[in-house]
C-alpha cells in the first residue's frame, strides 16, 4: 500500500480528492491536515508517508512552511488554483503540480509518475528524491496578479514580455503592465523555452509578439506592447538569440 497524506483546508476540495483517490486501491490515506500548524505537529509525531497531496495556500500560511520546518522523504504532489508557486514547489520534493479543478486524467498521470519513481525496494532516500526531481521541469502557464483588492489571472500566452524596473519584475499584456512576485532568474527556469527568451538583464520576451528585428549596429527587437521604444539584445546573447529564433 502507498501510505498517503492529504493537506487541504477546503472541505469540498478534500472530499473530491478523497473520492478520486478511492479509485486507486493501492493508495491508503493515513492522515488529513488542514493547516500549517497542524501539519508541523503531524509530521513531527508520525512516520512520514510515501506520498503527499498538498494544497499550497492554507488558512494560516503556505504549506511550504510545513516542509521547510519538517523536511520529508516523501514525494509531494501539489494541488492549487494558481501556479505562481511552481518554482518553489519543485524545490521541495514535488514530482507534479495539479491545477484545480483537478482532472481525472491529470491525477492518474501524477500517480503513475510517482510509481515510476519508486524503486523495487520501495524505499527512496532524500538525496535520491532530489536527483529525480531535478529531471522534472514544469512550465508556467498562467500568472496571478493583484490589482488593488482584486486578483487577475493572466495566461502566459497573453504576455508579450517580462521586464525589471526599480527592482520589481512586471509582465506586459496589451497596453498595461502588472507587477509580479517573480525575479527574471526564476522566470528563466519556468517559462516555456520555445516561446520566451531572456535578451538582456532587464527583459524576457515572447516570440509571438516580435514585430521586427534590427541587426545593425546592434540587435534590437520591436515588440507589440513593449514598455519602451527599443529592446536591445545583449552582445553575449546574440548567438543564443539567433539559435532560439530558428529553434
Amino acid at each position: 500500500m502507498i501510505k498517503t497524506v492529504i493537506i487541504e483546508d477546503e472541505k469540498p476540495a478534500l472530499r473530491k480528492l478523497e473520492r478520486m483517490l478511492s479509485n486507486f486501491p493501492e493508495i491508503e490515506i493515513i492522515g488529513k491536515i488542514e493547516s500549517v500548524e497542524e501539519g508541523i505537529a503531524w509530521f513531527s509525531e508520525n512516520e512520514h508517508p510515501q506520498l503527499i497531496f498538498s494544497d499550497i495556500v492554507l488558512g494560516d500560511g503556505l504549506s511550504f512552511d510545513i516542509f521547510e520546518k519538517m523536511p520529508t522523504k516523501g514525494f509531494i504532489i501539489y494541488t492549487t488554483a494558481f501556479d505562481q508557486y511552481t518554482l518553489k514547489a519543485f524545490k521541495l520534493n514535488s514530482i507534479d503540480y495539479l491545477l484545480k479543478p483537478i482532472l481525472e486524467e491529470d491525477l492518474l498521470g501524477a500517480v503513475e509518475k510517482f510509481k515510476s519513481f519508486i524503486p523495487a525496494s520501495n524505499t527512496t532516500g532524500s538525496e535520491d528524491i532530489k536527483q529525480l526531481i531535478r529531471k522534472e521541469k514544469s512550465t508556467l502557464s498562467r500568472v496571478l496578479v493583484k490589482i488593488g483588492y482584486n486578483l487577475k489571472i493572466v495566461q502566459a500566452q497573453e504576455i508579450s514580455c517580462f521586464f525589471s524596473e526599480n527592482k520589481i519584475v512586471y509582465l506586459q499584456t496589451g497596453e498595461r503592465a502588472y507587477p509580479s512576485d517573480f525575479t527574471l532568474d526564476e522566470l528563466e527556469d519556468i517559462l516555456e523555452e520555445k516561446k520566451f527568451f531572456r535578451v538582456n538583464r532587464q527583459f524576457i520576451i515572447n516570440s509571438d509578439y516580435i514585430k521586427n528585428i534590427h541587426t545593425s549596429p546592434y540587435y534590437k527587437v520591436d515588440m507589440e506592447f513593449q514598455p519602451q521604444e527599443e529592446i536591445t539584445v545583449s552582445r553575449d546573447r546574440v548567438k543564443d538569440f539567433k539559435e532560439w529564433l530558428v529553434g
